[in-house]
C-alpha cells in the first residue's frame, strides 16, 4: 500500500504527492577524495525549505569508489558550526584513520586521514561519530556511500555500471518538528526517503540490475521484498560477497547493514515493480513493527500514529524500459570463498549483556555502564581470534556494530545463522528478551596503545545515549618484552589545574604526548633524570617512549 507521508507536528497533510526521480549521488574515484562538510537548504516538497547537512552538497554526500590496494588520501573540511567525525563505517583501517569519537574534526579545520584499503569488494559507507551528536549529524544529513573493488569481483559477470544497471539506494527515514527542522531526538519518523527523494521511482533495463542497499535511517528495521513476491538474489552483506547468491523473497535490514542484491528485470519490460517494506512482517519487539517492546503496554511517543510503523509500504518504484546495448541477463553460480572461523580456535570469549534503565525508552547500558571517553571496556592482544556473546535483555532488539573487523556469525539464540547472514557482517540484530548472539572475528592488521576503536549499537538514539563502549587493540609482544613505563611519573594525575610534573627516572630518548585524538601536542628529549612544567589544556593525554609504552593522564 502507498502511505501519505506526514510531516510531524506540523498541520499539513500531503495527500497526494507527484513521484520523482531517484537522485543517484555522483561519485568519486580518485584516490585523493576531497569531502567538504557543510550546511544546505533542501525541498523535500516543493516550496517547503529544510535546513540540511551534506558531503559537497546539501544533503547526503558522493559515492566514493575504491579499489583494493589503493593508498587514499583524504580531505575532510568542516565548514559546519560543529564539532564532528567521519567514520567509515565497515572499513578495515588503523584506530587513528578510524573517525571514531576520539578523532574530532573542530569548525573550520580540515582532517587528514590516510590509509590503504584492505578490504575486499563490497558495499560500506561514511558518516559521523561524534558521541550525543551522531544522530544529529546524520539525521540532518550527513551519509554517503563507499564502494570497493578487487579483482575477484571484477572477474564475475555481474552488473557494475554505476546508475546505469548497478543503483545505490540509501533508505532512510526522518522526522520533523513543529517549525518544519529535522527533528532527531524523538522518535517521529514519519518520512521515507530513498537517497533523500521522497516517493522515488527509477526508469530501470530490462535485464539483470544491482542495487546496492544501505539502512540509514537513524532507528528504523525493514524487511525489503518486491511485489508479487518476485524472488530477488542476494549476493553481498556487509563485509562483501556471499559465497554463493541466496534466492530470498524477503530481507531483514537493521540500521547500518548493507545488502548488495540482483533482480532480474529481463521479462518485465514495459511493467512496473516494486521494492517494498513489508512491516506488517516484522516481529515485535523491534522497531519498525507493530509493537517496538515486547508486550502492548511498551511504546515510544507517537509510535502507534506513525503511519511507517507495522504497515507495507512501497520504498522504490521501479519503471522497467529496454534493456542496454550489453546487458547481464545471467547470475554467477559462486561468487567468493570465506574461509569459516572456526570455534575452539579462538584466544579468548567475551561476554556483553545488553540491560536498559526504562524499558524501551533507555537509556541503555552495556555491561551496566554507559560510555566513558576515559575507560577503555578491553584490550584486545594484536592477532587475536575471539568470539564475543552478546545478550539482550532488554525488550526492544538492538543492531550492535562492531569497528575495525568483519564477524562471522557461529549462532543466533543458538540456531545457526540462515544463509542470509553466513557471510561478513559488521552489525547484527541481537534479538530482544534475553536473545544472544556469537560471533568470531580475527583483530589483525592494526594496533595502537592510545586510540580504541568503537562497539555500539546502531539505532544512533541509543548510542547517543552510551550505548557504546571501546577497545584497544596493543601489540601485547613489545609490552610484555618491555614492561610499563614505571621509571617515568607524572603529578598529579589527574590534574585539577593546567600544570603538570613529568619525572623521567633512568630513561633516555624521546617522549610524545598526544591526544585522545592522536594528534601530537608535544615532543620531548629526554636524559634520565629530567622534570618537566607542562602547561597542558584540559583534556586526556597520553605518553609514548620510544619504545611504544604509554601513560595516560587526565587534566581536568
Amino acid at each position: 500500500m502507498k502511505i501519505t507521508l506526514l510531516i510531524t507536528s506540523l498541520v499539513i497533510a500531503f495527500t497526494s504527492i507527484s513521484q520523482n526521480a531517484l537522485f543517484i549521488p555522483p561519485t568519486i574515484t580518485s584516490t585523493n577524495i576531497n569531502l567538504t562538510l557543510q550546511t544546505g537548504i533542501t525541498q523535500f516538497y516543493s516550496g517547503v525549505d529544510v535546513n540540511t547537512l551534506g558531503a559537497n552538497g546539501s544533503l547526503l554526500g558522493p559515492t566514493l569508489i575504491m579499489n583494493q590496494g589503493d593508498n587514499v588520501n583524504i580531505m575532510v573540511d568542516n565548514q559546519l558550526a560543529d564539532t564532528t567525525t567521519i567514520h567509515w563505517h565497515g572499513m578495515h583501517v588503523s584506530p587513528e584513520n578510524d573517525g571514531g569519537p576520539h578523532t574530532t574534526i573542530a569548525p573550520n579545520t580540515i582532517w587528514n586521514p590516510q590509509f590503504t584499503v584492505l578490504d575486499k569488494a563490497g558495499l560500506f559507507w561514511y558518516h559521523p561519530h561524534l558521541h550525543m551528536q551522531t544522530n544529529k549529524h546524520v539525521s540532518r544529513g550527513i551519509a554517503g556511500m563507499i564502494i570497493v573493488k578487487d579483482a575477484e569481483e571484477a572477474a564475475l559477470t555481474l552488473p557494475r555500471t554505476y546508475g546505469i544497471d548497478d543503483f545505490p539506494m540509501i533508505i532512510q527515514s526522518k522526522g520533523f518538528d513543529a517549525t518544519g527542522e529535522i527533528e532527531w531526538m524523538g522518535h517521529i519518523d514519519s518520512m521515507l526517503l530513498v537517497n533523500g527523494t521522497v516517493d522515488p521511482f527509477l526508469n530501470a533495463p530490462a535485464q539483470m540490475v544491482r542495487f546496492r542497499i544501505l539502512n540509514g535511517s537513524s532507528q528504523r528495521v525493514y524487511k525489503l521484498g518486491l511485489t508479487n513476491n518476485q524472488p530477488f538474489q542476494l549476493i553481498g552483506t556487509d563485509g562483501g560477497l556471499l559465497n554463493a547468491p541466496v534466492q530470498l523473497t524477503r530481507y531483514q535490514i537493521a540500521p547500518g547493514q548493507r545488502a548488495d542484491v540482483l533482480v532480474d528485470l529481463s521479462a518485465l519490460q514495459g511493467q512496473s515493480i516494486q521494492f517494498m517494506n513489508y512491516g506488517t512482517e516484522i516481529g515485535n519487539a523491534i522497531y519498525g513493527s507493530s509493537q517496538p517492546g515486547m508486550a502492548p503496554f511498551m511504546t515510544l511517543p507517537g509510535y502507534s500514529s506513525n503511519p511507517l510503523n507495522g504497515n507495507d509500504f512501497v520504498i522504490l518504484d521501479i519503471n522497467v524500459q529496454a534493456p542496454t546495448a550489453s546487458p547481464v541477463t545471467t547470475t554467477p553460480t559462486t561468487l567468493t570463498n570465506i574461509v569459516p572461523l572456526v570455534e575452539g580456535t579462538q584466544q579468548i570469549t567475551r561476554a556483553l549483556t545488553f540491560t536498559s534503565q526504562n524499558q524501551i525508552a533507555g537509556p541503555f547500558l552495556i555491561n551496566g555502564s554507559t560510555f566513558n571517553h576515559d575507560v577503555v571496556d578491553y584490550t584486545v592482544p594484536l592477532g587475536n581470534r575471539e568470539i564475543w556473546t552478546l545478550t539482550n535483555q532488554t525488550p526492544i532488539a538492538h543492531p550492535f556494530h562492531i569497528h575495525d573487523v568483519q564477524f562471522q556469525i557461529l549462532d543466533i539464540n543458538g540456531a545457526t545463522p540462515p544463509p542470509e547472514l553466513q557471510g561478513l557482517n559488521d552489525v547484527v540484530l541481537v534479538p530482544a528478551g534475553q536473545g544472544t548472539v556469537r560471533f568470531i572475528a580475527d583483530f589483525l592488521d592494526f594496533a595502537n596503545d592510545t586510540i580504541p576503536y568503537m562497539f555500539h549499537c546502531h539505532m544512533l538514539q541509543h548510542e547517543d545515549q552510551g550505548m557504546m563502549g571501546q577497545f584497544l587493540v596493543v601489540n601485547t609482544a613489545s609490552i610484555e618484552e618491555l614492561g610499563s613505563l614505571e621509571e617515568i611519573s607524572i603529578y598529579p594525575n589527574p590534574s585539577s589545574g593546567n600544570e603538570i610534573t613529568i619525572k623521567v627516572g633512568n630513561y633516555n630518548g624521546e617522549i610524545v604526548i598526544s591526544d585522545a585524538g592522536g594528534r601530537i601536542i608535544k615532543r620531548l628529549s629526554v636524559d634520565k633524570q629530567t622534570t618537566f612544567n607542562l602547561t597542558i589544556q584540559s583534556g586526556v593525554y597520553f605518553l609514548k617512549d620510544s619504545f611504544g609504552r604509554t601513560t595516560k593522564f587526565v587534566v581536568r
